[in-house]
């Protein structure tokens, strides 16, 4: 019987979550707890234990890993937008513009960073691999996706600072990994000693995040600004497109006879969207626009979702990497 019982990290994010709905306040980034500021370190912790825990050889041999990096990217920028561009023009006589333009701007954006990591990691799978595409999406989506936004809506005249967007991502993401590197002879020992308690803290970070996303998400109001028909169309077409994500970066990884660890990366690095990298850019393309708060909507519920799913296939590589040895 326990096959059929939740996963005990799962049951966790559904805890999380019902939490969130009914403490919103607590759990808003801005909120008493600070989380955004929690997270934020957590997030930088996550890195420098990933850089830590990494040989240098086993990142040079993720970056050559060319098969896995084609099959992310063009994904993400690639396979995504082209369904976007399904999506809008093939429902207008369904959903409002704000919401189909909002399906577009979830296809154009880059995968998420710390999550991804995390994910992939918590997955055993090619953690070099997926910093390597996390951090590279990253950078390519603060060009692509403002431009590919700004063919569907004419808003490319707007102003956007990629060297403040660069030096972010290589504050957050890069600077804790590289210093994780360095002092990797010195801590080594230390964390192959205590390996359970680093991944109660990969844990506990996505843990954060979610509590943290649902309650920012309900203390905004945004559930209550649509009607019901407009959000079940919504939830619907969300859940389709990242099983149709999960369902085409699997298939095809494994029809490129990658293997279980490239494979767990290719599907957390291009399977999932970034609401930290897309809320910003959301408000410098469309600042001051009565449908900036419509067109997140697809994007919040996707990236909500998208941790649920993630943490349960998760659960499935790194019981499937459990076996290997045996098999």
């Amino acid at each position: 019987m326990t096959r059929f019982l939740p996963d005990r990290f799962v049951m966790l994010m559904v805890l999380s979550v019902i939490l969130a709905l009914l403490f919103p306040q607590i759990g808003a980034s801005d909120g008493p707890l600070k989380l955004g500021l929690v997270t934020q370190y957590g997030i930088a912790l996550v890195f420098f234990l990933h850089g830590a825990n990494l040989a240098p050889e086993n990142l040079v041999a993720g970056l050559k890993n060319w098969r896995v990096h084609l099959l992310i990217q063009a994904t993400t920028f690639v396979i995504f937008p082209i369904i976007g561009l399904g999506l809008y023009f093939g429902l207008a006589t369904a959903l409002p513009e704000s919401l189909r333009l909002g399906f577009f701007f979830l296809a154009a954006l880059p995968s998420t960073i710390s999550s991804a990591v995390a994910m992939t990691a918590l997955a055993k799978g090619n953690v070099p691999v997926a910093v390597f595409n996390a951090t590279l999406s990253g950078l390519l989506g603060l060009i692509l996706t403002p431009a590919m936004v700004s063919v569907i809506t004419a808003a490319g005249g707007a102003q956007f600072s990629l060297i403040d967007a660069s030096i972010d991502i290589a504050r957050t993401l890069l600077l804790p990994f590289l210093v994780g590197q360095l002092v990797r002879p010195l801590i080594k020992a230390f964390l192959t000693r205590y390996k359970p308690f680093i991944s109660l803290i990969d844990r506990g970070v996505i843990l954060l995040i979610v509590f943290s996303s649902f309650a920012s998400s309900t203390a905004s109001g945004i559930w209550s600004r649509f009607s019901g028909y407009e959000f079940a169309v919504t939830v619907g077409l969300v859940l389709l497109l990242l099983a149709a994500a999960f369902s085409f970066t699997t298939l095809t990884a494994r029809r490129l006879s990658l293997s279980r660890e490239d494979e767990a990366a290719a599907v957390f690095c291009g399977s999932t969207k970034s609401l930290a990298n897309g809320a910003p850019i959301a408000q410098v393309l469309f600042a001051g626009s009565p449908i900036l708060g419509v067109m997140l909507l697809p994007l919040m519920l996707y990236h909500q979702l998208q941790l649920m799913g993630c943490a349960v296939l998760a659960q499935r590589y790194s019981k499937a990497a459990e076996v290997e040895p045996a098999s």
